[in-house]
């Protein structure tokens, strides 16, 4: 398993090394990528890579960061909170996202 660091060092290896170069939004049943005015349903993107960090004295520290390719091509990243700072969105999308559902955990 690759050593991806910190969160905000994760992102860069992601974009500078590995193509990741877009950012997208969680949206309640969509990401969205603002640089392009598009937005992806869960059957429009696959995940990638799912990273998680945790903050060593704060809980509200915690993220997940995906590595996401959509069906256009774009790579990028998404990063949200987990725990109490996670978003809310649907269940599709939490199916989609979900870190159990056959997908590696690095």
């Amino acid at each position: 398993m690759k050593d991806y660091g910190t969160l905000s060092q994760a992102i860069n290896k992601l974009k500078l090394e590995e193509g990741y170069e877009h950012d997208f939004n969680l949206l309640d049943e969509e990401i969205e990528l603002k640089a392009k005015k598009e937005t992806f349903g869960v059957e429009d993107f696959d995940v990638d890579k799912v990273l998680r960090f945790e903050g060593m004295s704060n809980p509200d520290d915690n993220a997940i960061l995906y590595a996401i390719t959509t069906s256009k091509g774009y790579k990028g990243v998404l990063v949200d909170g987990y725990g109490i700072s996670s978003g809310q969105v649907s269940k599709e999308m939490i199916a989609k996202l979900d870190l159990k559902e056959n997908r590696p955990l690095n």
